[in-house]
């Protein structure tokens, strides 16, 4: 096992220890990784975890694990720019019409100056529709596995605190 893949197996044990550490329902838990899986994946880099808080707060779900499951795509770091053009693929042909796919990217194009203009706003809308289309469904699917291990831990909590009595 190379040094990478036991990196990252460790980090999804100590993420799935600290969410089974969490003191609320299963529910509450599984629902605060769910919105943090989604607003993880939006390209609203700074607002990101006070997003996904602030609505984890509205519907009632752990506040910290939708924290950490914003933190948790820190590992996708390096092939962040691949899930950035993903979602701005997917967005724009949502978005276009008639639906078709954008034109390849060419970086010589790409000026520091027009960052901030009106066109670059339309990207960042384009890659957020696109974001919420392809996390939706991963978060969906995170919501039932997180909801299960963290019914499990609890059940062997509630049998071993049983079990010493």
């Amino acid at each position: 096992m190379s040094r990478f893949s036991q990196y990252i197996a460790q980090f999804f044990q100590r993420s799935k220890q600290r969410l089974t550490q969490i003191r609320d329902t299963p529910h509450a838990i599984a629902g605060g990784v769910a919105i943090g899986l989604v607003f993880g994946f939006t390209p609203l880099f700074g607002f990101k975890t006070l997003i996904a808080v602030l609505i984890a707060w509205l519907f009632r779900c752990s506040k910290l694990s939708a924290a950490l499951a914003v933190t948790f795509h820190d590992i996708l770091l390096p092939i962040w720019p691949v899930i950035l053009r993903w979602q701005y693929q997917v967005g724009f042909l949502i978005v276009s019409r008639p639906h078709r796919l954008p034109t390849k990217f060419n970086p010589k194009h790409f000026h520091y100056e027009n960052l901030l203009s009106l066109r670059s706003l339309h990207v960042i809308w384009i890659t957020f529709i696109g974001s919420i289309v392809l996390a939706v469904p991963i978060a969906v699917g995170m919501y039932f596995l997180v909801l299960e291990i963290v019914k499990r831990a609890q059940e062997r909590k509630i049998a071993a605190a049983q079990g010493g009595k």
